[in-house]
């Protein structure tokens, strides 16, 4: 590494500190690059090959961590969003959701006793909100409307989705609109019936 790189690494250093310490201030990419003496284009990208991810994401990921401490505490919802410096509810709730898998309502309802055992240090590991790990232990499902008509109901105009709506995973509900079943396997099952 030559020193050019090793200066460039110690700015982004002191911008990721910045998100540390100041996460609840009004904090953007042009903040953060002015604090770390680069264009906010070159910082973001800079910052991108440095952590891994863009400074907007880390910044989120880390008010997603504090949010869960405090809603762990018994903070309201809205009152966990607002100390840590987000402004809308909406989105801190579906970021929230994208990073730990279940609603801040529903994370604040849960037991967290296990948590509260550990030191401070060691919860503040194992809480972390990361974006690599599966959302939950049971296998995403994502369901897949068709087209196609069911027996006699009418066809719905709905598009086949590859992704879940809003990047939140259907969790092993119903399947509605299933397709009918191949000519083939009717034909497959009629001939075993008959059989037995």
């Amino acid at each position: 590494m030559d020193e050019q790189h090793l200066a460039n690494l110690a700015h982004l250093r002191r911008a990721r500190d910045l998100v540390d310490r100041e996460y609840a201030r009004p904090l953007d990419v042009p903040a953060m690059a002015h604090h770390a003496l680069m264009s906010p284009g070159h910082f973001s990208r800079a910052f991108r090959a440095a952590y891994g991810e863009t400074p907007y994401r880390y910044l989120m990921t880390r008010r997603v961590e504090r949010a869960m401490a405090l809603l762990r505490a018994g903070m309201s919802v809205t009152d966990a969003c607002m100390a840590v410096g987000c402004t809308s509810l909406g989105s801190f709730s579906s970021r929230f959701t994208e990073l730990v898998g279940v609603t801040p309502s529903a994370y604040r309802a849960a037991e967290h006793r296990a948590v509260r055992a550990m030191p401070a240090c060691v919860a503040k590991v194992r809480t972390r909100p990361t974006r690599d790990q599966p959302v939950s232990s049971q296998p995403v499902r994502v369901q897949l409307v068709s087209a196609q008509p069911v027996r006699d109901q009418p066809v719905r105009d709905q598009p086949v989705r590859d992704q879940p709506v809003r990047n939140q995973p259907v969790r092993d509900q119903p399947v509605r609109n299933q397709p009918v079943r191949d000519k083939r396997v009717r034909i497959g099952e009629a001939v075993r019936a008959a059989a037995v």
